[in-house]
């Protein structure tokens, strides 16, 4: 039987809108992941994630809204499927995602500053 773990992540970062959205693409691909679908007139994106040993991969939503001119709140849903024999080894594993993909674009973000 297979069933979906679902996380989300709401953060507001201190970067205008469309600085993220630039740099969002870069961070998928530094993490060999890809994107599915992009809307830049509503800033949404969907990612499918690379699977790993004894795990699928996750399909994230990321969603930027603008607060101000120069804060911007970055929604992140994840899901990661997994099966009754999975869901003891995936345990995390879409928080994990989540995580990795916010690093690897402060990283990026801090870089171009």
């Amino acid at each position: 039987m297979a069933y979906t773990r679902e996380e989300t992540e709401n953060i507001e970062i201190d970067y205008p809108i469309i600085q993220l959205w630039e740099n969002i693409p870069k961070a998928i691909e530094k993490l060999e992941w890809t994107i599915q679908e992009s809307n830049k007139d509503t800033y949404h994106l969907t990612v499918k994630t690379k699977g790993a040993f004894m795990s699928y991969p996750s399909n994230m939503k990321i969603a930027l809204l603008p607060v101000d001119d120069k804060t911007t709140r970055m929604l992140i849903a994840g899901e990661t499927p997994v099966t009754t024999i999975t869901s003891v080894l995936d345990f995390g594993r879409t928080r994990e995602r989540i995580e990795r993909f916010v690093v690897t674009l402060a990283q990026l973000m801090e870089k171009k500053n």
